[in-house]
């Protein structure tokens, strides 16, 4: 089989991260501008090749002043580091899903990570195009990218929660 090229539909995708704050709630937050691609020789997509980018500045918590300190030195670095990417080492079948590993690099900091991904299927869109839509889910530690910035709280413990929940709801649509 020839190489397929399959690109991010950003109209019909999300990508999401989870943080505990202050120990006892979640905050979500969002990129809402990011692409990824993927070619494959595989019909199945098995043994293909990921790539993924995310615009920093592009952070939406939906607190203005929390997206700001995002984008500031102490977390995300956006003026310096303007980009996360990731680039797959493997994309294998696992049952009727897959395991995605690849190299997530953050804020100048490159590390490998593993996520899990649910195949939904392919279907033809009302106008021919055809797509395939992706779940993908995983945990990282912000610490191990150069994210450290936390506050002690008074009770005890921390203010920011150091695992982060990576939410993906992905659609590609097939190139010509």
């Amino acid at each position: 089989m020839a190489t397929q090229k399959w690109i991010l539909d950003p109209a019909h995708s999300e990508l999401q991260f989870k943080v505990k704050h202050l120990m006892i709630s979640t905050v979500t937050g969002s990129f809402s501008n990011f692409s990824a691609e993927i070619t494959t020789e595989d019909p199945d997509f098995n043994h293909a090749q990921v790539s993924f980018k995310a615009a920093v500045d592009t952070i939406n918590t939906g607190n203005k002043d929390r997206d700001g300190h995002l984008k500031s030195g102490d977390f995300f670095d956006a003026e310096t580091h303007p980009e996360i990417t990731f680039k797959s080492s493997s994309f294998e079948k696992d049952g009727d899903d897959y395991i995605l590993q690849g190299d997530l690099t953050i804020k100048g900091v490159t590390k490998p990570v593993k996520l899990q991904v649910e195949f939904g299927g392919t279907a033809v869109d009302p106008w021919g195009n055809t797509k395939a839509g992706f779940t993908i889910s995983g945990k990282i530690n912000r610490t191990d990218f150069g994210l450290t910035y936390n506050a002690a709280l008074e009770t005890g413990g921390v203010m920011l929660g150091e695992e982060i929940k990576i939410a993906g709801e992905l659609q590609f649509a097939q190139q010509a």
